[in-house]
């Protein structure tokens, strides 16, 4: 029997993939860009682990649709052929997280020795490819992705894709913290200025190059409005072809293999909670009760303090979400909250991007030392996973443990106000966003209002209301808790502020 030791969990390879050649229809697919990844992930290791693998997991891809067998043209390609081989049910951002968690537990339980996770998404080279097809039709692959909901109540408001919903986040956000539209916005810009400035000294990001905060916050020709309050440049750039794979064995197992103790990162004990799938059946959209839990348990799981981490992965498809898990760890705004880059810069491979995230904090700690956060977050603010890496053995770590703590989260959460799809009269703006056109004017805005019974409902914006909120805001008062009424006209129900 091996002793405890020889059963904790490592990470002892990594690898990524930036394919960007100078015609986007010569591209790798994703299968291409998972395989090579984890061919780089074992030279990485220094240890021939591909073909003994016991598990292969792979994130669901959404930019060829027409390659559903991933995983099986991956293990074959590789020569894992006796490996369990599975994918995750949504491109969910959370996943690598999840599968890093999984594995650890089943590698620390003895139940397998050698664990492969791998995604890729080659959205560039399938934009291109529609264009090509199409007559220059612009591919929205995260809209138009096939898990996405486009009936229903809220799809009837322009609101489908995670741009649509995210800003409704960050206008209440900024509402419940007491910040003025400009205090926000330089708080973004902040964070994701440093996300530029770590992309730019990453050999394996997107956009390697440092911005400002005020280029990052102000709109302008190259930086164009997308849904208040968020440019371009704070959203997610999925236009990208990335792959990334990471190895997890033991320390029994890489002792064996010759693969030196510098390789081995240690992986602790993880947590994970969701929201509801719904976005308007939450609670409140200035903070998510899944995101704290998830964050707490994992480090109260490893028995690390905030104050002790030296590094952080908090995700970052749109600033409210690390502005919200900053807060959770209070993380400094002056410290880098990525060792990848962030969504925009590092680059947004739609699920997979924290499997990047995961190999450059291999790096980090290999390079440095010291112990590291990892938070996944998945859907629109729904799917939440944290974990914890160190270069040296978390003591307080077991495994098999249980990463599932939905009951406390389910506990924790406030009451969920009903829905009245067709409430005429007075109401309150719970939050709003205007959405804009690719000339950056706006050209439609939704408010959630909440009832005199307390209900949420949604109305739309006029014209002039999206103008005056988006272009005059620092003569408006805040939206948020502003009353108003919820009239039927022929175009829906409208908004008209009191």
């Amino acid at each position: 029997m091996p002793d405890q030791f020889d059963l904790l969990p490592i990470i002892v390879g990594v690898g990524q993939v930036n394919d960007r050649p100078a015609n986007p229809l010569d591209g790798m697919d994703p299968v291409a860009l998972m395989i090579e990844a984890l061919r780089r992930a074992q030279t990485d290791a220094g240890a021939p682990l591909l073909a003994s693998a016991d598990t292969l997991a792979t994130v669901k891809q959404i930019s060829f649709a027409q390659i559903w067998d991933c995983g099986a043209q991956v293990a074959r390609a590789i020569g894992a052929t006796e490996a369990t081989v599975s994918e995750t049910l949504l491109p969910s951002g959370e996943s690598p997280v999840r599968l890093l968690n999984d594995a650890a537990n089943r590698i620390g339980s003895g139940e397998i020795e050698v664990a492969l996770v791998c995604g890729g998404e080659a959205l560039r080279t399938a934009a291109a490819h529609v264009a090509a097809a199409e007559q220059g039709r612009k591919l929205d692959p995260v809209r138009e992705a096939r898990h996405r909901v486009r009936t229903g109540y809220a799809a009837q408001h322009r609101l489908v894709a995670p741009v649509d919903f995210y800003p409704l986040y960050e206008n209440a956000l900024r509402a419940s913290l007491g910040q003025s539209l400009e205090e926000a916005q330089a708080e973004s810009g902040t964070i994701w200025s440093l996300f530029s400035q770590i992309a730019a000294g990453n050999p394996h990001a997107w956009i390697r190059e440092g911005k400002t905060a005020g280029e990052i916050a102000k709109p302008s020709p190259g930086n164009r409005m997308i849904a208040f309050p968020y440019t371009k440049l704070q959203v997610a750039n999925s236009a990208v072809n990335q792959g990334a794979a990471f190895i997890v064995t033991s320390v029994g197992k890489a002792r064996g293999l010759g693969i030196p103790q510098s390789q081995w990162v240690f992986v602790g004990n993880g947590a994970g909670a969701n929201e509801p799938e719904d976005v308007l059946m939450r609670d409140r959209f200035d903070h998510s009760t899944s995101m704290e839990v998830a964050i707490r348990k994992a480090l109260e799981l490893n028995e690390v303090g905030p104050a002790e981490l030296d590094a952080v992965e908090l995700y970052s498809c749109f600033p409210c979400v690390p502005k919200m898990a900053r807060r959770i760890i209070d993380w400094p705004l002056d410290k880098p909250a990525s060792v990848f880059g962030g969504l925009t810069f590092g680059g947004g491979p739609v699920g997979n991007y924290m499997s990047h995230a995961i190999a450059s904090m291999t790096d980090l700690l290999r390079a440095e030392g010291g112990t590291g956060l990892l938070f996944g977050n998945g859907g629109i603010a729904t799917r939440n996973h944290a974990i914890v890496l160190s270069s040296q053995p978390i003591a307080a770590a077991a495994f098999p443990r249980s990463h599932d703590f939905q009951s406390e989260a389910d506990g924790s959460r406030g009451p969920i106000p009903a829905l009245a799809p067709n409430h005429v009269g007075p109401a309150t703006i719970e939050t709003w966003t205007v959405f804009f056109g690719r000339d950056g004017t706006p050209d439609s805005g939704v408010v959630v209002a909440r009832t005199p019974q307390g209900e949420r409902t949604l109305a739309w914006l006029s014209l002039n209301d999206c103008a005056s909120l988006t272009s005059n805001s620092n003569a408006c008062r805040e939206p948020v808790g502003r009353a108003g009424t919820v009239v039927a006209e022929e175009s829906g129900r409208c908004w008209q502020f009191s």
